[in-house]
């Protein structure tokens, strides 16, 4: 069974920095795309950041340069390291992984950034 737990949302001012992690288990990382998406109060869920199995990376526009995602297979973990935060940055932050053609979710990070 797949789980995902993301950790490390929290409150900053503008400016800041916080890193996420996704911890995986019944996956291994490593072998998989995985993709951070964001959700703030009203609107749809985005795209933030993708690494994939090569260790490619993506960003959505607004993110570029200022995010990193990134992996540590030790650890089976995902990271998004956010600087110079904004405060339209606030949202709930999930990791994602699709397995066998199934979407799985952790159960999201706040993060909340004020001016």
């Amino acid at each position: 069974q797949v789980q995902l737990v993301e950790s490390g949302g929290g409150l900053v001012q503008a400016g800041g920095s916080l890193r996420l992690s996704c911890a995986a288990s019944g996956v291994i990382f490593s072998f998989k795309p995985v993709n951070w998406y964001r959700q703030a109060p009203g609107k749809q869920r985005e795209l933030v950041a993708t690494i994939t199995s090569g260790d490619s990376t993506n960003y959505a526009d607004s993110m570029k340069g200022r995010f990193t995602i990134s992996r540590d297979t030790a650890k089976n973990t995902v990271y998004l390291q956010m600087t110079s935060l904004k405060p339209e940055d606030t949202a709930v932050y999930y990791c994602n992984v699709i397995v066998s053609g199934l979407n799985y979710w952790g159960q999201g990070t706040q993060v909340t950034v004020s001016s």
